[in-house]
């Protein structure tokens, strides 16, 4: 008879269709149900994937998502007004929380930087406290935040790390910081899944080339020198689209620059999509360009739809992608990009080059080892 199983509570702001998202969705999909009895708690019960849980895993929120709001923008206007004042009550008072969420945990898990005080301020004090870091702390944006989670490090029992770079670069600013226990976790790719999802139909796919790209839009994401390189590239002749799926605060932004650059048309901004992956199937070739990223999945997504890659060297982009073999690695640079995707329009060889290279290129993501290293940590640390 096995034993009681671990009662494990992940906390998470919302759904929104991003990396953290996905790698929460593959853990709790993925861990195995005898061993583990698992909550999800939200802030807010919102975005693309909040209905994506599977149905052994119990759903807690703590406020509605704008999905649930009125249509009538005065009345939305209050909620959300009604919203952030509740929020500010639960983040002054966590036994509010608790409350809702109602039950005990052995373990508790903040996916990212913005779930730590829900977990380093939970009145079960006697739950493990493991955190999730997916960031580059050098990143200039970022900097105000860093006081609070240099702070926040020393509290957790456990901090995983989804990339080499994010642990080796944080050690490197921050080499005396009272570290918990901690390893690096790759993403897990759910490739079977990815294959199937990307054989859906898509109407009213421009012709080629066509270069895709998807990521939250965010100014970090460098879309905005994308549109300079692609408009350089069509002013000098060299015919190409780029649809870029995802949503954010930049959309305003980045419609506007299309516009000025009069590139509406071959720079096309099409929004969160609940299935991207037909989108990598069906395009030439997958372009990141980010100023910073950890371990992106959307990266290795791109590989095992086969798609050439152009990409900006972040974060652990190059353990991933090696230079002119399956890929083609750019730094976060204007020139940069009109040069790679200027390479990938003239130069045939190139292409069929990373091509063939990335036949049998799914063998480098090996899932299985990294739920069972994870399966681990926790079972370790439930034992101390």
């Amino acid at each position: 008879m096995l034993d009681k199983k671990i009662k494990i509570l992940f906390r998470h702001r919302s759904m929104e269709m991003g990396g953290v998202e996905k790698v929460l969705l593959g853990l709790l999909n993925n861990l195995d149900p005898d061993k583990f009895e698992m909550t999800v708690c939200l802030t807010l019960n919102q975005g693309k994937l909040r209905d994506e849980f599977p149905k052994h895993i119990r759903k807690v929120y703590l406020t509605d998502g704008k999905e649930d709001f009125s249509g009538n923008s005065l009345l939305q206007k209050f909620q959300l007004v009604k919203r952030r004042l509740k929020l500010r009550k639960l983040k002054n008072n966590p036994a509010i929380a608790d409350r809702l969420i109602n039950d005990t945990f052995d373990i508790e898990i903040g996916m990212d930087y913005r779930d730590y005080d829900a977990i380093l301020n939970s009145t079960n004090k006697n739950s493990k406290k493991i955190g999730w870091f997916h960031s580059e702390i050098n990143v200039p944006k970022f900097q105000p935040l860093v006081p609070d989670i240099l702070k926040s490090f020393p509290q957790f029992d456990y901090m995983v790390y989804c990339s080499h770079k994010i642990k080796d670069m944080m050690h490197q600013h921050y080499p005396d910081l009272s570290y918990p226990e901690e390893s690096v976790i790759i993403n897990p790719i759910p490739i079977e899944e990815i294959k199937r999802k990307a054989e859906e139909k898509l109407e009213n796919f421009p012709e080629g080339p066509v270069f895709v790209s998807i990521g939250r839009l965010h100014s970090r994401k460098g879309y905005h020198k994308l549109i300079e390189a692609h408009t350089r590239l069509i002013n000098d002749g060299f015919h190409h689209t780029i649809i870029v799926i995802g949503d954010g605060g930049e959309m305003k932004n980045l419609k506007e620059q299309t516009a000025a650059n009069n590139v509406e048309k071959t720079f096309i901004l099409a929004g969160n999509q609940m299935n991207p992956y037909p989108y990598i199937k069906k395009a030439d070739y997958f372009v990141l360009s980010s100023e910073s990223e950890a371990w992106p999945l959307v990266i290795a997504e791109a590989l095992i739809l086969q798609k050439p890659i152009i990409a900006t060297n972040v974060g652990d982009v190059g353990l991933m992608i090696k230079d002119r073999e399956t890929g083609y690695l750019i730094s976060y640079d204007t020139d940069e990009m009109y040069n790679g995707l200027k390479a990938f329009l003239t130069d045939p060889a190139l292409v069929l080059h990373i091509r063939e290279n990335l036949r049998n290129i799914e063998s480098q993501f090996d899932n299985k080892k990294i739920f069972d290293s994870v399966e681990n940590m926790i079972e370790t640390l439930h034992k101390k």
